[in-house]
């Protein structure tokens, strides 16, 4: 079995490299690598431990000819390389060329392969964009509503796009929840990213090594011919119930690491009201059936990181006051900083994470004043899911995928505000004509718009964002834009690199 992989100097694709060679299939695997110093050592620890088992491409993600080269000859293509937050928060322009730039240059390889290997791309749960807790449960056919400047989602959503419409042979979406990882504590203290996080939010996680597994265990099955109608489709990847959090909860596990807990460290207006992501999976458990690969549980995984760092309980003796002075200080400085958007008169973040001027004036300054979902009755029954409120796709989707026909498209269109042009639907992976409720004229298959939930290409991967308008005329996107947006709301968002973020009231609808 060969495996071409991007990204394995992560910490998703270091875990993914060792469960593939712990296979029984005798997989050999070769990986691109950037030519940076850094990746010198890497690349010969690799050939110390595994030797020919593992062969080092040296190269760019985002060049053809270095793409070509990692996957000729390969029977699988695992893509996990991407800038992730905050790298891609300080550079949009780099996430926009490794992320979907690199995807698309990763797809175009894969399709000029012959034959054309099996090309497996990680997303993120971030295409979905920000939740509350009206809705705290998202399923793989939800609106992909990226968060105002956020570019990683953007671009993840961009890059999801290209692969939907370059008529692979064989593919899969993978869209990850919130990771973890042995080094999530200290990492979170290196940047402001940290107080982007809405306490009330719903977060999945799962462990990288879960998602390791779930890649080895897609190999093993597919080798053994026991995976059927598994490719050509997108998923969530996610740990279940025992994954699911709140923003508030996963401040109170990091910190107990250090033997404190957010109220001794934080003042929760620190925090933004809305524009993060994450949601809990209401299908997590489609790939589970199908692979077995779930086994940390978020709360465990945390207590892991605490044993394997024993230093960091020293953390306890130390006061806030000291902590504050050294660390959180800094943070709250920087660019990222919503608490510096607010000192600055940031009107844009402003608007965008907080709903304006009067959403700060509420911000509350003591935790007593908090209202914390994860302390309210029925909280554990709604994190199980009873009684948890779906979005509706517009279409009768319990139907099976193989049984989707033209009515269904049709339904799924006049729900977004728009309307299938074409009257025929050979395949799933057929494309049609399609009209937006903007007037936009585009082609997409089933799969893409029913399945995957996107949408018109000219409106819904912005720059600008304009969902406050297009929500306006899309039910489709309504349902969940205004658990966190009022339907007064007309603001038209813009960011360039480099450049301060701009946003401007619209009349009359999107320009």
């Amino acid at each position: 079995m060969k495996i071409a992989m991007t990204g394995v100097s992560g910490d998703m694709g270091r875990e993914a490299l060792k469960a593939v060679l712990a296979l029984p299939v005798g997989a050999c695997v070769r990986v691109l690598l950037t030519p940076k110093k850094r990746n010198d050592e890497l690349a010969r620890r690799l050939r110390q431990q595994y030797g020919p088992r593992v062969e080092v491409v040296r190269g760019d993600v985002t060049r053809k000819e270095d793409c070509e080269r990692l996957v000729a000859g390969s029977e699988y293509v695992l893509h996990m390389a991407g800038v992730i937050p905050p790298a891609s928060d300080h550079s949009p322009s780099l996430s926009h060329r490794v992320n979907f730039g690199g995807t698309a240059a990763m797809a175009d390889a894969v399709r000029a392969s012959v034959p054309q290997p099996a090309f497996i791309y990680i997303s993120s749960v971030a295409v979905y964009g920000n939740r509350t807790m009206a809705h705290p449960f998202g399923r793989v056919g939800d609106p992909l509503l990226p968060s105002p400047f956020e570019a990683y989602e953007l671009h993840k959503l961009k890059a999801e796009r290209y692969i939907l419409d370059a008529n692979l042979e064989k593919f899969v979406i993978l869209r990850e929840a919130a990771m973890l990882h042995p080094r999530m504590l200290e990492n979170n203290m290196r940047d402001a990213l940290m107080f982007h996080v809405v306490l009330n939010s719903p977060l999945e996680w799962v462990s990288a090594r879960d998602t390791a597994q779930l890649f080895a265990n897609i190999f093993l099955r597919e080798s053994r011919g026991e995976i059927d109608g598994f490719w050509n489709n997108v998923y969530n990847i996610g740990a279940g119930e025992r994954g699911r959090d709140t923003g508030y909860d996963t401040l109170t596990d990091g910190f107990a690491v250090i033997g404190g807990r957010p109220e001794r460290y934080f003042r929760p207006d620190w925090f933004p009201t809305r524009n993060f992501h994450g949601l809990w999976f209401s299908d997590a458990d489609e790939l589970e059936e199908l692979f077995h690969f779930q086994r940390d549980g978020v709360h465990e995984y945390w207590q892991e990181i605490a044993r394997s760092h024993p230093l960091f309980s020293l953390g306890k003796a130390v006061p806030p006051e000291l902590i504050y002075e050294f660390l959180f200080k800094k943070l709250l400085a920087q660019e990222g900083s919503p608490a510096r958007w607010i000192q600055e008169g940031d009107r844009a973040r402003i608007a965008a994470y907080f709903g304006g001027e009067e959403g700060v004036k509420k911000l509350p300054k003591r935790w007593e004043d908090v209202a914390l979902a994860c302390k309210q009755p029925g909280f554990e029954a709604l994190k199980r899911g009873e009684g948890a409120p779906l979005l509706s796709h517009g279409f009768d989707d319990k139907k099976p995928m193989q049984e989707w026909d033209i009515g269904d498209a049709k339904s799924a269109a006049k729900f977004r505000g728009g309307e299938c042009l074409s009257e025929e639907m050979s395949s799933l992976t057929a494309p049609l004509k399609w009209r937006c409720a903007e007037g936009h004229e585009f082609e997409a298959s089933a799969l893409t718009v029913l399945r995957a939930g996107h949408w018109c290409p000219h409106c819904c991967y912005p720059r600008p964002w304009k969902f406050d308008l297009l929500a306006k005329r899309n039910p489709y996107f309504a349902q969940v834009w205004y658990d966190s947006h009022e339907r007064g709301e007309e603001l038209v968002y813009d960011l360039e690199d480099g450049t301060p973020a701009v946003y401007k009231m619209t009349q009359g609808g999107a320009k």
